[in-house]
């Protein structure tokens, strides 16, 4: 049985598996879409499923760190080096700001370049964003250059839960895992 004060409740684990599915799916289907010689019509399902699950990881991020401003993580293991925990509460830090920059930079693209986000429009929820190709262009760029940090940090993410799953076996990667429950 785990030690329930070195595991993180289930809240935080929903939230956090539900996030890292979208996320993965969302990356590749952001990679796929804008490729030429796509039939339009798979393109346009890939945008759309793009915008709208953007929109949803928005939402859960800010649900997880409202959860998080109220509910602290259980402290790593003392067996896990000073240098490790700073870097892995810097990258935790940076994948939450580019959690919450890659949707908003994402919304703001699509609204001034005049495109619809189907689930907001549905709902009735107005356009924050002026239309204007500068600023669409100027949000394409950082959604650009975020998406590949975000790659590159989801990596840095699941090399360091593999690595102290498999091969430090320190009850790290246990205090997320299962997804579910306990």
């Amino acid at each position: 049985m785990p030690d329930t004060r070195s595991t993180y409740r289930p809240p935080a684990r929903l939230l956090h598996w539900s996030m890292a599915v979208l996320i993965l799916a969302t990356i590749p289907v952001g990679l796929l879409m804008t490729q030429e010689g796509l039939a339009r019509t798979l393109q346009n399902s890939l945008y759309i499923f793009h915008k709208n699950v953007g929109v949803l990881l928005l939402i859960l991020v800010l649900l997880r760190l409202v959860y998080r401003a109220r509910r602290q993580p259980p402290p790593l293991p003392a067996s896990v080096p000073d240098w490790q925990h700073r870097i892995a509460g810097l990258s935790h830090l940076a994948l939450y700001a580019l959690l919450v920059i890659m949707p908003v930079a994402g919304y703001i693209r699509v609204r001034a370049g005049g495109f619809p986000i189907e689930a907001l429009d549905a709902m009735g929820v107005p356009g924050f964003v002026p239309r204007s190709d500068a600023l669409a262009e100027t949000a394409q760029t950082i959604h650009y250059f975020g998406g590949l940090a975000l790659m590159a940090l989801v990596a840095l993410h699941i090399g360091a839960a593999l690595h102290h799953a498999v091969i430090r076996k320190d009850g790290v990667f246990s205090r997320m895992w299962p997804p579910f429950g306990g």
